[in-house]
């Protein structure tokens, strides 16, 4: 069984990358599920119906979140309703959405981390816990989408899930990380997959933008920047009997 793991898209750069790159790669791979972080597609900032549609309509299967999933509040009515949009595991009972579903024959989840980021959030690793504890019958195969800030925390959760799912993906820092591997228990693991957005950037956003919030300290609005656009995934390989990973595999392309 093979997945593709698209890190964060962001803006209309990212979707048109998404939009270019994608169907190809699911014939070249032969890929039975695409999962791709959205949660900065809408204008860099947030998720739209309409964006979720359109990265759906690209070839994508489902599309997780993270701490920006509430900036564009048009969302939040289809969080519950029949887009295969997810929003992190570890908030509070009672918030809109949900942080899991099953898309044929594999369990995608979303956990969001606490270090330098809502430490009000509930556990992610007790969410884990309760998850995977939970009576019923779930798939073998399992991917964590991780969207977290410190590299030590997701790096403790790849640990803490070694041999419990197929695979802990970070994401939320934009920049691909040179750890791809997989566990010794069976799980693929990579700190951060990267960004899907403007090369010539800051993290996406527009480099004069970011500049004079950092040398004034001043909020500003920030914009998606513009120009040729990187593409960072990862193939996963999974055995769909046991739910281990035989493979990962990053993939890194640029369009204009």
């Amino acid at each position: 069984m093979r997945v593709l793991a698209i890190g964060d898209v962001i803006g209309k750069p990212g979707r048109r990358a998404v939009k270019k790159l994608l169907p190809g790669l699911r014939r070249q791979h032969q890929v039975d599920l695409v999962i791709i972080n959205g949660e900065n597609a809408a204008g860099g900032l947030g998720l739209t119906s309409a964006t979720a549609r359109e990265l759906l309509d690209s070839g994508s299967d489902v599309i997780t979140s993270g701490n920006h999933i509430w900036a564009q509040k048009e969302i939040v009515p289809h969080l519950d309703g029949s887009l295969p949009v997810i929003r992190p595991l570890n908030y509070p009972p009672g918030v809109p959405g949900r942080g899991y579903l099953v898309s044929g024959r594999i369990l995608v989840v979303n956990l969001m981390g606490r270090t330098f980021m809502h430490s009000a959030l509930d556990c992610p690793f007790r969410a884990m816990d309760c998850l995977l504890g939970e009576p019923g019958k779930k798939p073998p195969v399992v991917i964590v989408d991780f969207h977290a800030e410190a590299t030590s925390e997701k790096v403790a959760m790849g640990k803490y899930l070694d041999g419990r799912v197929s695979a802990v993906l970070g994401t939320h820092t934009h920049v691909a990380t040179a750890d791809a591997r997989i566990l010794p228990r069976g799980t693929a693991y990579i700190s951060d997959i990267g960004m899907t957005g403007p090369i010539d950037s800051v993290i996406g956003d527009n480099a004069d933008d970011v500049l004079q919030r950092f040398l004034t300290g001043i909020p500003n609005r920030l914009t998606v920047a513009e120009g040729r656009v990187m593409f960072n995934a990862v193939l996963l390989e999974i055995d769909p009997g046991n739910g281990r990973a035989v493979k990962i595999e990053t993939i890194y392309q640029e369009v204009d």
